[in-house]
């Protein structure tokens, strides 16, 4: 059945509520979203599946990787399912693996803030490549966010990056490596990471 327009106004029901005008408004505004997950990067709202058990096995791995780092400082890991606020643009994001001081300050009740963060960590998988590669350094970078991990097991060698030291133009230092060989993660984690965690 179809109906015209002028009918439809009779019928739909009148609100006063604003409609959201920008992508974080869209963000703050949508309902939980099981098996999905939600960024905002550069004003454009980005909806797309969870990943793989075998990409959060790689998350999964590095937190146990940095357990000894964490009990030492009091640190918290979290893989997957933990809202950062870019601050800044307040562009909210969700990276597979985050690590913080157990008082980092949030943003509302959801996100924590991306200034109190030591480090974020994502894992590449083919629908993702250019967020990850591209688009995340400056995004974190503008965050303040330290420590940057891109662990990519989809690249033609697969490898693991770590950005680090942030200037006004992003971050400054990169080290890539095969998956694979020892990558060492800066202060203040200041830890060698075992690389051939993430081979499949």
């Amino acid at each position: 059945m179809a109906i015209r327009h002028d009918e439809y106004a009779k019928l739909a029901p009148t609100s006063k509520k604003r409609m959201p005008e920008t992508a974080r408004e869209l963000f703050d505004a949508l309902p939980e979203l099981p098996g999905f997950r939600a960024d905002v990067i550069e004003g454009n709202l980005i909806v797309s599946p969870v990943g793989t058990p075998e990409h959060a096995d790689c998350a999964m791995e590095l937190y146990r990787a940095l357990w000894p780092v964490m009990d030492e400082h009091g640190w918290k890991g979290r893989a997957g399912n933990v809202d950062v606020c870019i601050e800044g643009p307040r562009e909210p994001v969700e990276p597979d693996f985050v690590l913080a001081p157990h008082d980092c300050p949030r943003w509302g009740e959801r996100e924590l803030r991306s200034s109190g963060l030591i480090m974020v960590a994502e894992v590449v998988s083919t629908g993702s490549a250019i967020r990850d590669r591209e688009e995340k350094p400056p995004l974190y970078a503008t965050g303040g966010i330290p420590i940057y991990l891109l662990i990519d097991p989809v690249a033609e060698t697969p490898s693991v990056t770590v950005y680090s030291e942030i200037g006004d133009s992003g971050y400054l230092a990169r080290a890539t490596v095969p998956i694979g060989t020892p990558l060492r993660l800066p202060a203040p984690i200041d830890f060698e990471l075992d690389t051939s965690i993430f081979k499949a």
